[in-house]
């Protein structure tokens, strides 16, 4: 995956510079754990954010899968926090302070504002990718576009 330096660039032109590169990468790949930590990488260069990455789907359970970041909580109920709600609900939830979501799972002190977006294959969630960062109120509606995107490349 080709660098680019993106000091100086908005957010919306990182996620559209990011986009054709992460549909190249992961158009022949098959394994999902494979596209999942590339996702987490990629995102993670360009964007440096406190914590990201994947939760799977394991029967009655979120698992934790590919990340960057602290260390994690590592099994999730459905309905329990930001990614359990999410996937109970079955779409993205944009919480600006997380300290203020009922229920919230705190895996580190420094996450302030959270983003989880479902990934959907044939119609079933199989995954949510969740994504941290330790600013408040720092994810918007340019982030859950793009990062609704990026999810549906994964399938």
């Amino acid at each position: 995956m080709e660098q680019i330096h993106f000091a100086g660039i908005s957010k919306e032109d990182k996620y559209k510079n990011l986009l054709p590169q992460l549909h190249a990468l992961l158009l022949d790949e098959k394994d999902r754990i494979a596209n999942y930590a590339n996702v987490c990488a990629a995102l993670q260069s360009i964007f440096n954010f406190h914590w990201i990455g994947f939760y799977r789907v394991l029967e009655d359970e979120l698992v934790l899968g590919p990340f960057q970041g602290p260390v994690a909580c590592t099994r999730i109920k459905k309905g329990k926090g930001v990614c359990g709600s999410a996937w109970e609900q079955k779409r993205t939830i944009c919480v600006p302070n997380v300290h203020e979501f009922e229920g919230h799972i705190a895996c580190s002190p420094l996450s302030n504002s959270e983003i989880v977006v479902p990934v959907f294959v044939n119609h079933e969630l199989v995954a949510v990718l969740d994504v941290d960062s330790s600013a408040l109120d720092y994810f918007d509606t340019i982030d859950q576009e793009y990062l609704e995107k990026i999810c549906e490349c994964l399938n």
